[in-house]
């Protein structure tokens, strides 16, 4: 593990893409329920409402089924903080990461998989049918999305040239503009945002009927904090998938720190107006044709492998 030395840069490296991610990640979520609102012409709730519904589960007391154990107690911290840590590994500038590690990205997705797999357990803790119906879902989708995650990393570190994702997130040239292999990484995993983060197509976040859910489902006995920290770390993921793909596209590089985190701030806003664009004029397809969805998400993500491997279309 590379540890940087104790300067200013340094300790801005360990504490600003975390930070960053707790003060801003609801805001995420709320621009993308005001863009929606938008093409529904109404006026939608407020931008910071997101905010409110956080503040309002922290302060209310939980509520648990008699049939749950310690697992279900515990799983929001653990998912919560999992979901945090995995933010550590990409800059929000150009400063190096807060930890570079030569192939920390199995240690990045592997943090995502914990807080994937506390998620499930304490879904199936609750003994609800309906619960485990979308524990199954999220664990056939996710076998799917992962390697596509995987693959799309692997052709932005390729392009790199390094073995940790730290470092190509914060590489000072423009990424995207070295191989069109990086462009098929960035696209499928706008895909990959929306399925990782029940989004439509692939869910719907405003559905109240169990039968056709996937990630609200498994949270339905959830309640007060532990409700609270379920929807903090879905936004962080959000946010997460979001940060990845703005340094991806646009590195910004050469610019003051300050300035930087400025215009990612801004990245990151259209991109979840491209969420909210997406969700408004498509609808949830039918569970059987996710997987085709994430297939040719993989497909065109195995393309930009094979275009990196052979050096074609390097621009």
């Amino acid at each position: 593990m590379e540890i940087l030395p104790l300067t200013v840069e340094s300790i801005a490296g360990y504490v600003v893409s975390p930070v960053a991610a707790l003060l801003f990640s609801p805001l995420v979520p709320g621009i993308i329920n005001r863009i929606k609102a938008l093409f529904a012409g109404r006026n939608g709730p407020p931008l910071l409402q997101p905010y409110f519904d956080l503040l309002r589960l922290f302060r209310k007391g939980s509520v648990t089924s008699t049939t749950t154990s310690w697992i279900f107690r515990m799983a929001p911290v653990m998912v919560f903080a999992a979901t945090l840590c995995a933010t550590l590994f990409v800059p929000i500038t150009t400063w190096t990461a807060p930890i570079v590690i030569p192939g920390d990205l199995i240690m990045m997705l592997y943090l995502l998989c914990i807080a994937r797999f506390f998620i499930i357990i304490s879904a199936l803790d609750t003994g609800s049918p309906f619960e485990g119906m979308g524990a199954s879902r999220e664990a056939f989708f996710s076998a799917i999305a992962e390697p596509v995650t995987f693959i799309c990393f692997i052709n932005v570190m390729r392009s790199e040239h390094t073995v940790s994702i730290g470092a190509a997130l914060c590489s000072s040239c423009a990424v995207v503009s070295d191989s069109i292999s990086v462009l098929l990484a960035a696209l499928p995993l706008f895909v990959v945002l929306l399925a990782e983060n029940a989004r439509i197509p692939f869910d719907d976040p405003n559905t109240h009927l169990e039968l056709t859910m996937i990630h609200e489902v498994m949270i339905l006995d959830n309640s007060g904090a532990g409700l609270g920290l379920l929807e903090y770390a879905a936004a962080i993921k959000l946010w997460f998938f979001s940060l990845v793909i703005g340094r991806i596209l646009l590195p910004i590089p050469g610019y003051n720190p300050l300035l930087q985190l400025g215009m990612m701030l801004l990245i990151i806003c259209g991109i979840a107006v491209a969420v909210g664009i997406t969700e408004s004029i498509m609808a949830r397809v039918r569970l059987l044709k996710v997987p085709q969805l994430l297939f040719g998400a993989g497909v065109a993500s195995l393309l930009g492998f094979f275009f990196s491997v052979t050096g074609a279309f390097s621009w």
